[in-house]
């Protein structure tokens, strides 16, 4: 006997429409699952990059610290060298000013220069020669002058020149 005009569906636990409800889930569950996994990684990133670039900001440090240095040394040299071809240049001057004070008739063996003085040696026809030709500009230019005179073989005179500037006057010019 029937009691209905339907022929009878069997039932299920999961419906379509509840099959639909948990695919929607599972989808939005998934989605934000993938999205903190996402944001997961991104962080792990960040974090790495912000250790590599504070490490690298640590070695460019180091590396202007020590050009720096570098910068220093090679001021330091160049203003060495300024004043080594300054002193260089002054005693080029003070050598050739020497040289054109030197008369023709008067001829000079050798010259030694020192900080607060100056010693010639060479060879004059006659005292009277060397003394107004080159001892006069040298007592211009010096304090204390001494000259000494030895017989040469061919008549005329050796002579030793030494010539002292006072140390007082060097320290007041500077």
């Amino acid at each position: 006997m029937r009691y209905s005009y339907i022929k009878p569906r069997p039932k299920v636990v999961f419906t379509k429409d509840l099959q639909l409800l948990f695919i929607f889930f599972g989808v939005t569950i998934f989605m934000l699952f993938s999205t903190y996994a996402f944001l997961l990684f991104k962080d792990y990133r960040f974090t790495q990059e912000l250790q590599s670039i504070t490490e690298e900001k640590n070695q460019l440090r180091t590396n202007i610290s020590k050009l720096n240095e570098q910068i220093a040394v090679v001021e330091k040299q160049s203003l060495m060298s300024e004043k080594i071809f300054t002193k260089n240049s002054v005693l080029k001057d003070s050598i050739n000013n020497l040289f054109d004070l030197v008369p023709s008739r008067i001829t000079l063996s050798e010259a030694k220069i020192m900080q607060d003085g100056l010693i010639l040696y060479g060879i004059t026809p006659n005292k009277d020669i060397y003394n107004f030709m080159l001892q006069a500009p040298l007592r211009s230019i010096f304090h204390r002058t001494y000259s000494s005179f030895y017989p040469a073989e061919n008549g005329w005179l050796r002579f030793v020149s030494t010539n002292y500037i006072d140390e007082e006057e060097l320290g007041s010019e500077n």
